[in-house]
């Protein structure tokens, strides 16, 4: 299967009971960051996400108040980097204790000191590790040397230990399709689950000029949609042709909401500048959800962020049973 079939049953069933209770708005993931400290400061990175000192971090009862506000099924845990975060362990064992699905987005390059060994695998623990392309590419994304390969040891490290590993790179104005096709490669050759490939968001705090135009996203996806069913990619077949821009969605915003040190983000993991709120209620009670679903705003026009957009895919693919089918395939195969 493309994900484990315990983590795909667990959207199922959440799905299935939100829309049961006449539910259209509701959180399926969780962007858990419990710190805005990190060992990198990567070109496409928003920069509160590299510049927080480790003693304004979360306490591990923040996080998990979060977790239960939201409701969603599957956590990701990021930030920052998460395994900087000196309670992990104890957050990772009180999110299974919930039956949470859990991933850690990761550069790897602590994973073996401060992950490995410390936290066991679980069925229900995953990590996704950040290349952004080959070894010349991700280490000048990444502004060090080194990075690619410390990446890649740690991903054949964590498939000997027995963990879930995903990969995940962002495709930026300079990202050659060729180099995607690589990663693809590079996928099964070191065994891993699959990998989640997404246009970059153009964050207003980033200087370097790295980010796609929708043309540009539409360009770039045609030619990965044309070698997608080869490969591992994680992303379903209604998002990549949105991405290609072969069919339009509306965003959903609030399928990933995001808890930080600073509160909600409102409305979304990405945009900046709309500010922070302290707690759950008030932060879904307030944000309007229908202006930011319509795309209008100016930080939206060039948006294909697969956080944004997933859920109205498989949204949108089940609402005809060809759609319906795809899906059903697409999630039997890898």
């Amino acid at each position: 299967m493309r994900y484990p079939f315990g983590f795909t049953l667990a959207q199922a069933k959440h799905r299935n009971r939100m829309e049961r209770a006449g539910l259209r708005r509701y959180p399926t993931v969780l962007m858990l960051e419990p710190l805005y400290t990190c060992n990198l400061a990567c070109i496409g990175c928003s920069t509160e996400r590299y510049t927080g000192k480790l003693k304004d971090r979360m306490t591990v009862e923040q996080c998990l108040k979060a977790v239960d506000d939201c409701g969603a099924p599957i956590v990701n845990i990021c930030g920052g980097e998460p395994t900087l975060y000196p309670e992990l362990k104890e957050l990772i064992d009180a999110l299974i204790a919930r039956n949470k699905y859990i991933i850690i987005c990761t550069n790897a390059l602590r994973l073996h000191d401060k992950f490995y060994g410390v936290i066991p695998p679980s069925d229900h623990l995953f990590l996704m590790v950040h290349l952004d392309g080959m070894r010349e590419t991700h280490d000048y994304i990444t502004r060090k040397a080194g990075v690619f390969d410390t990446a890649i040891e740690a991903i054949r490290q964590g498939k000997d230990l027995g963990y879930t590993v995903y990969l995940n790179t962002t495709v930026y104005k300079q990202t050659d399709v060729a180099e995607v096709e690589q990663l693809c490669k590079l996928v099964d050759e070191l065994k891993a689950k699959g990998i989640l490939i997404s246009p970059g968001y153009e964050y207003e705090s980033v200087e370097a000029d790295v980010f796609l135009t929708k043309d540009q996203i539409h360009e770039k996806f045609r030619a990965i949609r044309e070698f997608s069913k080869r490969y591992k990619i994680s992303a379903t077949p209604a998002f990549l042709e949105f991405a290609a821009g072969l069919r339009e969605l509306t965003c959903a915003p609030w399928s990933t909401v995001n808890y930080t040190p600073k509160g909600w983000k409102a409305p979304c993991y990405l945009i900046e500048g709309e500010g922070y709120v302290d707690d759950w209620a008030t932060f879904w009670g307030s944000t309007d959800w229908e202006y930011w679903e319509s795309r209008q705003d100016r930080r939206c026009q060039n948006c294909k962020m697969h956080s944004g957009f997933e859920h109205s895919a498989v949204t949108d693919a089940m609402k005809t049973v060809r759609g319906t089918v795809q899906l059903a395939a697409w999630s039997l195969g890898g």
